[in-house]
């Protein structure tokens, strides 16, 4: 099983100090998953043209097909006016209509303030939906007050952030159950 955590920002470090630790919590208890990270300040992604995404080269290819391969996703995103950063929104219209189908995705949304909860409800899951994700219903939001020198120090979000990765490993695994007994059935 692989599950690959995104970092949807070029600037700051809150959103990858928040997807970190969901992947640190899916190393500490989970020998069986495989992570990565890719954080999208690591990496030149070109602009979207709506070529196919094995037509990219250099670290867009590398990017979008370490995405496809994956069987679920921890994807971060700040609050940027309001709204999911462009290099967010550009690396989904890197990837084709349906990248996403019937692959698990937790969500993880850092802001400033609690005026911006509602961005990854009204913005980033339709996108991911539209995807063909099964994204999981609760999601994580991250206030600039729940972090001290680049360390998350609230207990309660520490918390639903370890939930949020074991519900990762659940629903991938049950997605992977069901998928093995509807092959099994058709012999063929």
């Amino acid at each position: 099983m692989k599950i690959i955590g995104i970092s949807g920002s070029i600037v700051g470090s809150k959103t990858r100090i928040a997807v970190e630790n969901v992947l640190n919590r899916l190393t500490e208890q989970y020998e069986d998953v495989e992570i990565e990270l890719i954080d999208l300040k690591q990496y030149n992604l070109v602009f979207s043209d709506g070529r196919d995404y094995r037509d990219y080269t250099e670290d867009t290819k590398l990017v979008l097909e370490k995405i496809m391969e994956a069987d679920g996703y921890i994807i971060g995103t700040p609050t940027f006016q309001a709204s999911i950063p462009g290099t967010l929104k550009n690396l989904f219209d890197l990837l084709p209509m349906d990248a996403f189908r019937e692959k698990i995705i937790g969500l993880v949304s850092t802001a400033g303030s609690a005026k911006h909860y509602l961005v990854a409800e009204q913005q980033l899951k339709p996108i991911l939906t539209y995807m063909q994700a099964m994204v999981i219903p609760k999601y994580v939001f991250i206030e600039e007050k729940h972090y001290h020198k680049q360390a998350i120090i609230d207990d309660e979000i520490m918390f639903r952030l370890n939930r949020l990765a074991d519900n990762v490993v659940y629903f991938i695994r049950a997605a992977m159950h069901k998928k093995e007994s509807e092959e099994s059935a058709y012999p063929f």
